[in-house]
Parts: structure tokens; C-alpha cells; sequence
């Protein structure tokens, strides 16, 4: 009798508790609900009676998590560039052959409901650039869904499903992770359907480069190599490394614990051939948890800043630097008007802690940095001098500001950014040559951007966007906004060139 009441006891309590993990994040506008984990019950998770670290029955946490694990299917079109043909030498411009032309491409990836009413986190490399999306739920249901908001520098983004009672995946927490914990893999390799794999966590807090290097591609690509914005990267990349197998498809699925908790978002394999060669990679459940809130809430993701430049210590580092301190962050340099340097923090100190948390690498600092949204407070713990020395630091935008950032300034710029041009002011010599009072130059038209298809050159004078007249960059940026927020797939863009004496009009897409 007393063991039966003992039995009702148990799970009255882990009632009342997981019903206690569900909680609000965020302070205003729209939050996400979360379930969080609890310390439920271990009864069904092992056949053994062994410690933690033996293998047991995984059917418990296949179970638990399959449902949760959805099917994104994504479709684009890209604008090809079609081979140059010989009429082109009799049309110039004006030729009907050879033009761009649109190409349908289908790809798809996992995702993992986040909350029951609907909401989807993945990877923004599976919904990049997607005109349609379709997600299936492991019951077969097929539903059209959109994108909130995308992350590239962590590789996470959110979906939306309309629905409600959607089986929400619980969220663990990641720093509780330990290296050689058994986890299970859940997604749609190759299109195989709630397909669950298992291996062990093989390290914490990996940087592969992965996210850093697009992040650099785009810039070199859009400012050249030696720019600033070439030179500099927000990526995040504090990876949980596994050996479960994961292969194309797995993407923006579920890594799971035991319990069947989300613990991180399958995101990269380290693979010579793009299939499973052994080790993957997932983003953290703690980074995927503030991310996903920040997208619903705002629409985009509110990150703070520390504004130093860092060195990752090793014994061969610090002797280079005159370090008596082997291990932790060295802090290069801080920023004029960042954070650090308010607060105190100066060059040559060592960063070991933030907020209690041990800090030895630098994949590890810019996790728990970037956790916080600008005006939040960290307490960072530095070396100094052989001295241990806490500075609460008030963490900054990166404008150097502590206040949120609007989704419409971004979206603004990143739809500007897409159409590929650098534009220029005129001079009032130009306008006068060209016999006209207003009008924008394109100076330069980057590869592989939306422009870059049309018959676009250098030195092409806009002086219209759509019926607006253009008079200065602004103008052409506040147009293009208002042709997006209008909901318009693209634009015309009318002008001249400066050799020519007859109006030239380009069709941009705004999509």
C-alpha cells in the first residue's frame, strides 16, 4: 500500500512540475511558449541498472520525440543566365534572345515544433531563398507554412503552421550536456520520413567555420576583400559534435536526449563528400531557445554585444602576447563605444567567466554573449594583474546602442542588399552633361544578385522606380521599400546611360 501512494506521489509531483515548465520568455509584443524541461521520471528510459553513461533502451526518447520532428519541403526558383547568343551583336540591349531565365529547384530538411499553436524552428539553410513551403507532420498531415524571421548567424530560423495542439518538443538544457551522453538523432534523411539514429556527444562548444566563411563570402562579395565588413563576422558557432549519423535531410532537425528533450538543431556534417562520414553538428538548444523567442517576439534577433577584440589563449598564445594567464580570452582590443570598454574591461585582460560560467574558448564566449538582448547585464570575470576582477558589463547592439533593433530598418536593408547595387549621388556637372535635375548612378552591380541577371550596366542613371522620381539614394531606397510593403513581386526601373540618349527601363524582382 505504502508503495502504491509512493508511485501516486511521483507522478502527481512530475505533473505539477512539467505543467510548471511551460513559461512566457520576452518582455512585450508576441512570446512564445515554451515547455521546459523538468526532472521528470528515468523509470522508462533504461533496462539497466548501471549508471548514467550505459546504453539502454532508446525507444522511450524515439517515442517521445518523433512526433515533434516535421518534414519541410521547400521550393525556389533562381534566375539563370542563358548563353550568349549571335543575335545579341544585332539587339544589343534590346535582344529577345539569350535573356535570364527563371529555374524551379525543390530541396527539403527536418524541423522541430516548438510550441503547440504552431510555430517551427530549422535551419535557414533549408528555407533560404524558398518561394514556397510545405510542412508534413510525422501523422502525414500536410500544411503550407511561411517564415517568420531567419538567423544566418547562428543557421537557425522559424516557421509558422497554422494550427493548434501540435505535439511541442520539450527543451532542455544544453549546458547540461555532458561529453559521452548517449543522444538520438530525429529527421527526414534523403526523404526518409521520422528516421531516428544514435550516438554519443563527442565534444561541446566546436567552431568548424562554417557559418563565419558564408558570412564572409557574402561580404567579400559585396564590398570586396579588404573591407571591414570582409573582415569582421557575427556568426556563432558553439556546436554540440556527435557521431549519431546524420546525412542531407537531417538539417533543421531534432538532437535529443534520453528523456527525448531537445538539446540542439542538427545543422552541419564534416563530410569530404556531403554524406555521413561521421561526425555532425548542432546548434545548441540554449542559442535555438533565445533565437526562435527573438524572431517571434520581434522578428528578428536582438543580440547583445561585449565590443572587444579577442584572442582564443593557449600556452604558445600567451607566451606571443606576455600573458602570465594560459587559458581563457585575451582581449585584444575593445571598442571605442562598446560595451566592454564602458563598463571597464581594458586591453590585455583575460576573460575566464561570464556570469559564473567557465569561459576558455571562444565559440563558448560568444554563446553566453550572445544568449542576451542589448541592455541586458552579464557578469564578466577577467584576470587582471593576477587578480580575479567582476565587471558588470550593460551589453550593446551593434550600433552601439541598448535598444532593440526594428525588424523594419533590417528588412529594408536586406531587401535593398538583394537587388545587388551600389549607388552613387550625382554631381551637378553629371546631371548637367546628361541634360536632366535628378536621378541616382549605379557604380557597381555584384555577382550572382538580382541586378546581375537583368541587362544592367555600370554607370546605368536611374531616374525613376516605378512612377517616383529618383533624386538622391534615399529616394531610391524609400521607393523600394514602399513597393515591398505594397506587397509588389518587383519593380521598373527606368534611367539612361550616359552615353546613350534614349530611355532604358529593368524589371527588378522584390522577392
Amino acid at each position: 500500500m505504502n508503495s502504491t501512494l509512493k508511485t501516486i506521489g511521483i507522478a502527481i509531483a512530475s505533473s505539477i512540475v512539467t505543467i510548471g515548465g511551460y513559461r512566457m520568455l520576452g518582455i512585450e509584443g508576441k512570446d512564445v511558449i515554451f515547455s521546459e524541461a523538468s526532472s521528470p521520471s528515468l523509470n522508462r528510459l533504461a533496462n539497466y541498472t548501471g549508471g548514467g553513461a550505459v546504453p539502454g533502451d532508446f525507444t522511450y526518447a524515439a517515442e517521445l520525440s518523433t512526433p515533434s520532428v516535421v518534414h519541410i519541403k521547400a521550393k525556389s526558383s533562381r534566375m539563370v543566365r542563358q548563353q550568349r547568343s549571335i543575335f545579341d551583336d544585332f539587339f544589343g540591349d534590346d535582344s529577345p534572345f539569350g535573356s535570364p531565365r527563371n529555374q524551379q529547384q525543390e530541396s527539403s530538411g527536418s524541423g522541430v515544433i516548438i510550441s503547440n499553436d504552431g510555430y517551427i524552428a530549422t535551419n535557414n539553410h533549408v528555407v533560404e531563398g524558398a518561394d514556397e513551403l510545405e510542412v508534413v507532420t510525422s501523422d502525414h498531415k500536410s500544411y503550407k507554412a511561411k517564415v517568420l524571421g531567419t538567423d544566418p548567424s547562428t543557421d537557425i530560423a522559424v516557421v509558422k503552421i497554422e494550427g493548434s495542439s501540435f505535439p511541442a518538443m520539450t527543451f532542455a538544457n544544453s549546458d547540461n550536456v555532458k561529453v559521452g551522453e548517449w543522444v538520438l538523432a530525429v529527421g527526414n534523411p534523403f526523404n526518409l520520413e521520422s528516421t531516428v539514429t544514435a550516438g554519443i556527444v563527442s565534444a561541446k562548444g566546436r567552431s568548424i567555420g562554417i557559418l563565419a566563411e558564408k558570412q564572409q563570402q557574402q561580404m567579400f562579395r559585396r564590398y570586396g576583400e579588404n573591407s571591414r565588413e570582409a573582415r569582421t563576422s557575427d556568426a556563432i558557432e558553439s556546436f554540440i559534435q556527435t557521431d549519431a549519423a546524420v546525412n542531407p535531410g537531417n538539417s533543421g532537425g531534432a538532437l535529443v536526449n534520453l528523456k527525448g528533450e531537445l538539446i540542439g538543431i542538427n545543422t552541419a556534417i564534416a563530410s569530404p563528400n556531403g554524406a555521413y562520414a561521421g561526425y555532425a553538428f548542432a546548434v545548441p538548444s540554449s542559442i535555438v531557445k533565445k533565437v526562435t523567442a527573438d524572431i517571434i517576439k520581434y522578428g528578428n534577433v536582438q543580440r547583445g554585444y561585449l565590443g572587444i577584440n579577442l584572442v582564443e589563449l593557449d600556452g604558445k598564445k600567451a607566451e606571443e602576447l606576455g600573458s602570465k594567464v594560459s587559458e581563457g580570452i585575451y582581449v585584444a582590443d575593445v571598442i571605442e563605444n562598446g560595451a566592454a570598454k564602458a563598463a571597464g574591461i581594458q586591453k590585455g585582460d583575460v576573460i575566464v567567466k561570464v556570469d559564473g560560467v567557465e569561459t576558455k574558448s571562444g565559440p563558448r564566449l560568444q554563446e553566453l554573449i550572445g544568449r542576451k538582448r542589448p541592455g541586458e547585464s552579464a557578469i564578466v570575470t577577467v584576470t587582471r594583474d593576477g587578480k580575479l576582477k567582476d565587471f558588470d558589463v550593460t551589453l550593446r547592439n551593434r550600433d552601439g546602442g541598448k535598444d532593440i533593433v526594428k525588424k523594419e530598418v533590417e528588412n529594408t536593408n536586406k531587401t535593398f542588399e538583394k537587388l545587388g547595387v551600389e549607388l552613387g549621388e550625382l554631381s551637378s556637372s553629371d546631371k548637367q552633361k546628361l541634360g536632366i535635375s535628378g536621378g541616382v548612378v549605379v557604380k557597381k552591380i555584384y555577382d550572382g544578385d538580382i541586378a546581375d541577371y537583368t541587362q544592367m550596366r555600370e554607370g546605368f542613371v536611374v531616374m525613376k522606380v516605378g512612377e517616383r522620381k529618383i533624386n538622391s539614394v534615399n529616394d531610391f531606397k524609400a521607393a523600394i521599400k514602399e513597393a515591398k510593403e505594397n506587397g509588389d513581386d518587383g519593380v521598373m526601373i527606368c534611367g539612361t546611360y550616359q552615353s546613350a540618349s534614349r530611355t532604358t527601363c529593368y524589371g527588378l524582382s522584390l522577392e
